[in-house]
């Protein structure tokens, strides 16, 4: 598998969130970065971003877990309580 640089931002009618969703995800099928919190916390992101916030809780949540990273982690609790 070779790991793509794809802009997460649309900017000009360019790839965005959707685009990378898939590439995430195949990180996360061939389990690479196992027990970090990057790959949940990046998938939270782009879920929430298209809108799909049911999804996008529990990779923030798993996210949460797996963190040992103070100021990281804030951040995360505050993307969760931001969520509808």
């Amino acid at each position: 598998m070779s790991i793509r640089s794809v802009p997460v931002r649309p900017s000009a009618g360019g790839p965005g969130p959707a685009a990378a969703l898939p590439i995430v995800d195949e990180l996360v099928a061939a389990k690479a970065l196992p027990n970090s919190h990057l790959l949940p916390s990046v998938r939270g992101e782009l879920l929430t971003r298209l809108g799909r916030t049911d999804e996008a809780r529990p990779e923030l949540e798993h996210a949460l877990r797996l963190c040992r990273n103070e100021r990281e982690g804030a951040l995360l609790k505050r993307k969760l309580t931001t969520l509808p």
